[in-house]
C-alpha cells in the first residue's frame, strides 16, 4: 500500500490546497487529514460524517464537592496552580490541570476523581473525492501525536476493507510530535514550501526530519515567482541533498477563487496552473509507485 504525506515546514505555504487537488486527481485512495490541531481539508471536501468517535486520552482531576472537607491539601500540593478556592469551596481548572494525579493520591478523604479526558473527536466520512478519515482536537488539548497515529491506523484498515491501494494524507506544519507521528513508515513525503527566508529555513528543518527517519522526500516550490533568489536557493538545496523537485508553481489568484468556492483548484479550473498541478501529481505517483 502506498502512503503519500503532504507536509510543510510552516503554515501558509499552500499545502492543504495542493493536498485537496491531489485528492481530486488520485484514484483508489483514502484521504486522511492529519492536521488534528487545526484541520481545514474539510472546508474544501465538505465531508459527510458516517462515524463519529470520541478521542479520549490522559486524565484530569475533578473534585467531588459532596466528599470534599475543604482541608486544602490539594491546593497545597498542586504545582500547576490548577486548584481554585472560593469561600472554602475547592475546584480544579481543567485548562491548568496536567493530570499528574498528586492531588488524587494525597487527598485524605478520597474526594478527587480522576476520569479519562475527552480531548476531541475523530471521524469516518464520505466525500466527493472518496472516503476520508479526519479529526478535531478541542482547543489547547495535547496528545495530537497519539491521535495522528490512530488516524493513520484507521486509514490503513479502511483502505484494506475497501481494496484501495493509496492513502493520501495532509499533514501538520512544522517538525513537532504530530509530524513525527505522520512521517513514520510513509512511502513518500512531499514538502510544500514557499520562496521566503522563513519558508526555506523551515523546509530545510522538515527535510532533515525526513532524512533522519529515512523517508524519501520531494519538494514543491509554491508561489515560486515571488522571490526568484529564494526559489533558486531551495532548488539548489534539494539538488544537494538528493530530494526530488516535483515542480514549481507560480503565484496565482485562482487558488483563492477556488477556495472561496470550496473546490480544489483542479476541480475549479483547467487553466495552465491546474494543468501544472496535475503534472506534479503524475510525478509524485511515478516516484511513489514501486517498480514491478
Amino acid at each position: 500500500m502506498i502512503e503519500i504525506l503532504i507536509i510543510s515546514g510552516k503554515g501558509g505555504t499552500g499545502k492543504t490546497s495542493l493536498a485537496a487537488a491531489f485528492a481530486h486527481l488520485a484514484k483508489n485512495h483514502v484521504i486522511c487529514d492529519l492536521d488534528v490541531d487545526a484541520p481545514d481539508m474539510h472546508l474544501i471536501l465538505n465531508p459527510e460524517n458516517t462515524i463519529k468517535t470520541d478521542f479520549v486520552s490522559g486524565h484530569e482531576a475533578v473534585i467531588d464537592p459532596d466528599k470534599c472537607d475543604a482541608c486544602g491539601k490539594c491546593l497545597e500540593m498542586c504545582q500547576y496552580g490548577a486548584v481554585n478556592e472560593t469561600d472554602s469551596i475547592f475546584s480544579i481548572d481543567p485548562l491548568k490541570c496536567e493530570g499528574c494525579k498528586v492531588c488524587v493520591e494525597f487527598c485524605p478523604v478520597n474526594a478527587i476523581d480522576f476520569p479519562e479526558k475527552h480531548c476531541g473527536s475523530w471521524y469516518h466520512s464520505d466525500t466527493r473525492f472518496g472516503p476520508m478519515i479526519h479529526a478535531q482536537l478541542f482547543p489547547g488539548e495535547e496528545n495530537s501525536g497519539l491521535l495522528v497515529s490512530l488516524l493513520r491506523k484507521e486509514a490503513k484498515e479502511l483502505a484494506k476493507q475497501k481494496g484501495l491501494d493509496l492513502i493520501l494524507s495532509d499533514g501538520t506544519p512544522g517538525i513537532g510530535c504530530p509530524v513525527i507521528a505522520s512521517l513514520s513508515g510513509v512511502t513518500l513525503a512531499v514538502i510544500v514550501t514557499e520562496p521566503t527566508p522563513s519558508g526555506r529555513h523551515d523546509m530545510e528543518r522538515v527535510a532533515e526530519l525526513c532524512g533522519h527517519f529515512n523517508i524519501p522526500a520531494g519538494i514543491i516550490i509554491n508561489k515560486c515567482d515571488l522571490n526568484e533568489k529564494e526559489s533558486a536557493a531551495i532548488e539548489a538545496y534539494g539538488h544537494e541533498k538528493g530530494f526530488t523537485l516535483f515542480g514549481k508553481l507560480p503565484h496565482d489568484p485562482i487558488i483563492t477563487r477556488a477556495m472561496i468556492n470550496a473546490q480544489a483548484i483542479t476541480e475549479y479550473s483547467d487553466n495552465e496552473f491546474a494543468k501544472q498541478v496535475a503534472e506534479i501529481w503524475d510525478r509524485i505517483i511515478h516516484v511513489a509507485t514501486p517498480i514491478k
